[in-house]
């Protein structure tokens, strides 16, 4: 009796363990969240309230998103072939965007320069919500360093990605990935300057909101690595 319930203890912990070890889908995690998250954002939003919107937006993020796993979506890319998140083998950061969504001026130069800065450490994709045709022109604004892609609800094979991704926390947003594609983090997009801002006023802004973004990314992946090899 004793040894069937050592035995059966085993099995406990090892069904326990596994669990902890496996990451649940990111569209798995964000189901059953987010239809109140939306009525509860949509309240603050209409009350003007944008500082109570964006902490529900991170409250959701840290307490159910971060941990989960994105699928191993093959991105279509502008210039050709296909992009494997899964094949990336390093941190990924992925904002998403739409061709008819003006970016401000210094953002793209922003991320281009970023994507120079952290090339040995973030492979930086950005993925447009829209027709190959409709991304071509601006796609020859980005940094060769940076993966241009695009996913529309009328191609094949893009439902999954546009319900997942477009039809639950809009954009832009910006998804920080580990090597193995777990959620470490996520962010509205970068930043709308005034209207009357300079070029370089606009640079810089992006560029800083993005920079502190990225920096605290990677130490929370290498905290997290330290994490598990101290577990080990």
């Amino acid at each position: 009796m004793r040894l069937i319930l050592l035995s059966l203890s085993g099995l406990l912990v090892a069904a326990i363990s596994y669990s902890q070890q496996v990451p649940i889908n990111f569209s798995d995690a964000i189901k059953p969240h987010l239809n109140k998250y939306n009525l509860q954002s949509d309240i603050e939003f209409e009350r003007g309230n944008l500082e109570k919107g964006l902490f529900l937006f991170d409250s959701l993020v840290q307490n159910y998103l971060v941990g989960s796993r994105f699928t191993d979506y093959a991105l279509k890319n502008v210039h050709g072939g296909k992009v494997r998140l899964g094949k990336i083998k390093k941190p990924i950061f992925l904002i998403t965007y739409a061709s008819w969504c003006v970016l401000s001026r210094g953002q793209i130069s922003a991320l281009n320069k970023l994507s120079r800065k952290y090339s040995g450490d973030v492979q930086f994709v950005v993925l447009f919500w829209d027709r190959r045709s409709n991304v071509r022109k601006i796609a020859r604004k980005f940094s060769g360093q940076i993966k241009v892609c695009y996913a529309n609800e009328r191609y094949r094979n893009d439902s999954n990605i546009v319900s997942t991704l477009k039809h639950t926390l809009g954009f832009p947003t910006s998804y920080y990935l580990n090597g193995a594609l777990e959620v470490i983090d996520i962010k509205r997009g970068g930043v709308t300057a005034l209207g009357n801002s300079t070029y370089l006023t606009d640079f810089n802004l992006n560029y800083k909101v993005f920079n502190d973004r990225l920096t605290e990314f990677l130490i929370k992946k290498n905290q997290v690595k330290t994490q598990l090899a101290t577990a080990e």
